[in-house]
Formats: structure tokens, sequence, C-alpha cells
């Protein structure tokens, strides 16, 4: 009998092996082959906004790179947690996709008390596609000619400003504006930076530091006035809009960045296709065409080096969101 048990065990234990090794072989297999299919791209945010302007390019070079469609789907919410938290759920198969702020990556774990996606352990970090400043821009009507100028209106009244949402990449760079100016503004978030241009155009608002993509048009048209960028540099496509620095605060730098990411656990073989893909999509002609007018900078950088990015900016946001008290939740 006993002998009868053990035998069975054994003929058991055989056939659970040999059904893992079939398929740790599909899966294999599966990664290989890679891409088979479809990939959809989440941009956690509203339309309109960097995120997915840069997304939306991203994405039609990656087609063309891989051989099959990269679909943008906006899913903005929570500072970008709608979305993360959409990705993190997905099979780790390569197929969902996440192009996050870097806000998302080294604020939302300060500013959030209740989040349903961890940051640190969702997902399998690729790269950071590029980086670039914000403008610090009011309405025409606010009266003041430059940035010192809002910097003393605020001394006398309170003023408001505008973001992408709590938690946000411009919301971030309006604090730290205010902070080093020594001012008060009142933070008022909307759901993507579409939104918060469009009210600063109609006088809702005084003033947003938003990303330079979602602001250049209106700037040049005269719809919103332009006051400083926050970049250590001038740039190329508004050369005579001087830095924060030179306006008024020296040393004031504050540059946001955006990073592609993967639910955790996906294939290292399949993380590297994508790294690939999307070294050679930001190399093309069209998407390099593409980041110079819309003064962003490509980074590319490593998994290691976006990991110790993430760990260097956390430290740094953490010391702002305390001394500012903020909060999302």
């Amino acid at each position: 009998m006993f002998m009868k048990q053990m035998s069975s065990i054994k003929r058991n234990a055989i056939k659970l092996f040999g059904v893992m090794l079939i398929a740790g072989v599909s899966t294999v297999a599966q990664a290989q082959s890679w891409p088979t299919k479809p990939i959809k791209l989440i941009i956690p945010f509203a339309a309109g906004g960097t995120t997915d302007i840069l997304g939306r390019i991203l994405a039609q070079q990656m087609t063309t790179v891989l051989g099959q469609n990269v679909i943008v789907e906006n899913r903005g919410g929570a500072g970008g947690n709608i979305g993360a938290e959409a990705v993190a759920r997905s099979p780790a198969d390569g197929y969902t996709l996440l192009l996050a702020s870097g806000s998302m990556l080294t604020v939302n774990p300060y500013m959030y008390k209740k989040m349903n996606v961890n940051y640190g352990t969702d997902f399998s970090p690729i790269t950071t596609l590029a980086s670039g400043p914000m403008i610090i821009s009011v309405n025409p009507k606010l009266g003041v000619k430059n940035l010192n100028d809002l910097i003393a209106l605020a001394k006398t009244r309170n003023l408001n400003f505008g973001s992408a949402g709590i938690g946000s990449q411009v919301h971030l760079a309006g604090e730290n504006f205010i902070t080093a100016a020594g001012i008060n503004a009142t933070h008022i978030p909307y759901k993507g930076e579409a939104a918060a241009l469009t009210d600063l155009i109609a006088g809702q608002i005084d003033f947003c530091a938003c990303n330079v993509p979602a602001s250049t048009g209106f700037v040049r048209n005269g719809q919103i006035q332009a006051l400083a960028v926050t970049s250590s540099k001038r740039l190329a496509q508004l050369p005579n809009i001087p830095t924060v620095s030179e306006a008024s605060l020296p040393g004031f730098e504050n540059v946001g960045w955006f990073a592609l990411m993967a639910p955790s656990n996906t294939p290292k073989i399949i993380r590297e296709k994508i790294y690939d893909a999307a070294v050679k999509a930001v190399k093309t002609e069209a998407m390099q065409k593409s980041l110079e007018i819309n003064s962003l900078t490509p980074v590319l950088n490593t998994t290691k080096e976006l990991e110790a990015q993430i760990a260097s900016e956390s430290t740094k946001w953490e010391k702002v969101i305390k001394a500012r008290n903020l909060t999302a939740n």
C-alpha cells in the first residue's frame, strides 16, 4: 500500500514538473516573440498636456519601430495614480505600459496618504524618455511685466495658481517657486494642464508654472504672458524669455521628466526589447524634431540610472512637501 502511494506521488510530481516545464518554455517563447499584438500605452493625465503630447509622438514612432500598433489611452485622475493602478494590475507581458511623470514616482508617495498602487514595487522602470522645464506665465490682464512684479504683487494680495492636479509636476513647480520667492499663493488643481491653461487665458487664475509644450502656443499668440522659464538656461524656442534665476531668484531650477514603466515582474527580455524600441523611437528624426519644438531634452538613461534618479528626487520633494505641509487626501 505504501509503495503504491509513493508511486502515485511520484507520477503526480512528474506530471506537475512537466506542466511547469511546458509553461516555462511557453513563457520564454512568448517573451522572445514579443510583440505579436498591439501595445497599450497608458497616459495617466488628460489629453492636451505635456505627458499626452510626448506619449502620442512616442506611440507613433514605436509603432513604426515595432511593426505593431502602440495605442494611447488616457486615464487621468488622482495625480496619475488611477492610470498607474490600471497598469500595475495588468499582466506583466509587455502589452500595457505606463508613461509616468516624474512627480508620480517621487511626489505621490508623500502626498497621498492612501494609494492603491506602490510605485516602488508595482513597476519595472524602463527609462527616462525626456525632461523639460516649465514656464511661469500669467494672464496679460494681471498687469505685471516681469517676475519681480509678480512676486511684489503676491506680497500685497492673495494670488492663486493652477496646476495639472494635486501632486503633478506643474503643482510642485509652482510650490517650489512660491517657496523660493517667499510668497503665498492658493493652489487651484485641475484635471490636466489644458484645463488649467484654459482658465489662465480666461483670467480665472493668476499664474501657472505649466510645462513648455502645453504653454508655448498660447505664449506665442499672446493669450498668456510668459515671465520666466524654470530651466538653468534660456530656451532656443523662446530666447527672449529669461530664466527664473536670471529674472529674480539666483540658482533656481525646476525640471520635469517623463519615464516609461512596465508592470513589475515583466520578463527581462521584454523589458530590454521595450527599452531598445523606445531608444530607436526617440532617435527618429520625427521625434527629435518634436522634442526640439517642445523644448524637451531626450534622456534615455538605464534602468539603474532611472532608479537612482527616483531615489534622489524623492528625497528632494519629500522636504518640499513637508515644508509646505502638502497633502492630497
